[in-house]
């Protein structure tokens, strides 16, 4: 055994005489560079299983430093070393004369992700990385520390925001001022930061030779299923197709709702006057009403909840200290991931468990992949996978409704939010588009550029009059922009083939679901296209399809 069970990482030298091993070892024949292969799995299947327990325990609880030195020890102290050594090992790899002899197509993919890998590596990027990285987690440090005081209750504004749905019109109006108020106060320390960003992924993409950092990212995501024009293509489309849809369901709310002025506090009220809905109580409750639900859906679904609840494996509720946003980390020795999560009783936190239970069937149902790097699929396919699963359980979400009525406006609302949400994923990603392609851009010119792209976008049905001044920081929220750039519009790429992939279920519910189990065990040992196809659905971002399927979700509706 190449990796001993018993090995812990404790610094770099603990990790070096396996690095030196794989360098240093001669490869004379096809088998022998297939059992190199395996062990270099085996040992970044190590590696990145240390650094996500830093990341979940540093994420559960931003107010322990020792967490967070222990992560950033990881960033700081080892992560840099590894950079040189796996370009080496890249190289050792490509330049092997027995590289082609390994008749094994679902390598293709993998092999040209490491050719690109050599092909933009730097060794001065090295250190920008680590200082990227430092900065990005003071976002969630930032963020996570964000509360305000509601009712006597001092809330996160994950928690506060549940107050949107509450029939009291002035509460809701209350809890959006306190909401966006509280942003405000960090609005300069995010400029700050977000400027810090910019300057080093620019430096970044320039010292790879690349014009400006999009170009880079693209390189560096692995896109090589589409382009920039597709995503402008998408674009487009989602201003043509979706956006009016998304204006008849607003004004349809203002007259139900019977407003003259229909505010952004009222956009998520129910129109019936009826409390918002509490799906479950706790963590807890939230977590056997998954079990509940996926029991209904496929056995092996509920078997891999019940087996990562054993482990331990969940942290559901939102707290103040704890880092926003929601997750799965895939664990690549255990196999069972990490699901992490802000949740506050309402029908958004069931979206997002099951969402997270989708990424968490795609990394067991991938497990069994020969190598880790197979393991380590692009987003555009993760969120296929979690995407599908908001859907495909739809029905089955029963269980967390004491009625038929409360359930069907759960799926009423859910789907509403898959349209809404579209746009937003356009506005996203063509603001960064214009972030990183207008090098030294001034702050009141990316203000400027987010309202236009917003209002771009915009029913013109909600009026922000007396709140203006809040709108051009509405990026701020998206922890994306920050921490990840330009991975969102994987989500808008992968909400169309979850469409399709629902669709496919309702219309036979057991080819639907072999279909997508066939589609996660691929991985990433096959392109876009063929794990999309493989699924059942189109790899396509047309205007064409984009109306096709939205038709269908206005049909359900």
């Amino acid at each position: 055994m190449f990796i001993p069970k018993d090995f812990k990482i404790s610094d770099w030298s603990s990790l070096e005489p396996f690095y030196k091993n794989l360098v240093d070892r001669t490869i004379s024949s096809t088998e022998d560079l297939h059992q190199w292969l395996i062990d270099r799995s085996a040992l970044e299947s190590v590696i990145e299983e240390d650094m996500a327990w830093r990341y979940i325990k540093m994420t559960c609880d931003t107010t322990d430093k020792a967490r967070e030195e222990a992560y950033l020890f990881f960033v700081s102290e080892i992560d840099p070393k590894i950079s040189p050594i796996n370009d080496a090992l890249n190289r050792k790899m490509i330049d092997s004369p027995f590289l082609e002899k390994i008749e094994k197509p679902e390598y293709f993919t993998y092999f040209r992700k490491v050719r690109k890998e050599l092909e933009i590596y730097r060794e001065e990027n090295i250190p920008l990385y680590v200082e990227i990285q430092t900065l990005s987690q003071k976002y969630g440090a930032i963020s996570g520390a964000m509360a305000i005081e509601m009712e006597g209750k001092t809330l996160t504004l994950q928690q506060a925001a549940n107050y949107y749905k509450s029939t009291n019109r002035e509460l809701r109006k209350e809890a959006f001022k306190k909401i966006t108020s509280r942003r405000i106060q960090d609005a300069d320390a995010l400029e700050d930061l977000f400027d810090q960003l910019v300057t080093l992924r620019t430096q970044v993409a320039k010292n790879a030779g690349f014009d400006n950092f999009r170009d880079y990212m693209f390189a560096a995501l692995g896109r090589f299923d589409y382009q920039v024009s597709d995503c402008q293509k998408f674009h487009e489309s989602v201003k043509n197709e979706v956006v009016p849809i998304v204006k008849s369901l607003d004004e349809k709310r203002k007259v139900e709702l019977a407003l003259d002025t229909y505010k952004p506090w009222d956009t998520e009220v129910d129109t019936q006057g009826r409390e918002a809905l509490k799906p479950f109580t706790d963590g807890n409750d939230l977590l056997q009403k998954t079990l509940s639900c996926f029991g209904l859906v496929d056995d092996e679904f509920k078997n891999i909840i019940q087996t990562m609840s054993n482990m331990g494996h969940f942290d559901l509720e939102s707290r103040v200290g704890k880092a926003p946003g929601g997750y799965n980390y895939p664990l690549a020795v255990s196999g069972y991931p990490f699901i992490f999560m802000n949740s506050a009783s309402n029908t958004r936190d069931v979206e997002t468990m099951v969402h997270e239970a989708g990424h968490a069937f795609h990394s067991v149902l991938s497990h069994k992949l020969e190598l880790n790097a197979m393991k380590s699929f692009p987003s555009e396919v993760a969120e296929l996978a979690s995407m599908s699963m908001e859907l495909i359980s739809s029905d089955a979400q029963q269980v967390f409704y004491t009625s038929k009525e409360d359930h069907t406006r759960a799926q009423t609302e859910h789907l509403e939010g898959v349209l809404e949400v579209l746009p937003w994923i356009a506005i996203v990603d063509k603001f960064q588009h214009w972030i990183y392609t207008h090098v030294g851009h001034t702050r009141d010119e990316r203000k400027a550029a987010w309202l236009q792209i917003t209002n771009e976008y915009s029913t013109g049905v909600v009026d922000w009059t007396g709140y203006e001044h809040i709108r051009p920081y509405g990026w701020h929220k998206q922890l994306h922009i920050f921490e990840v750039p330009f991975y969102y519009i994987e989500y808008g790429i992968a909400q169309l083939g979850a469409i399709g992939v629902w669709r496919n279920y309702l219309h036979n519910k057991q080819t639907g679901l072999d279909m997508y189990k066939n589609a996660l065990k691929l991985g990433y040992a096959a392109t876009m296209p063929e794990i999309y196809k493989t699924a059942g659905v189109k790899f396509d971002f047309s205007q064409d399809n984009i109306r096709e399927l939205m038709q269908f979700v206005k049909a359900k509706l």
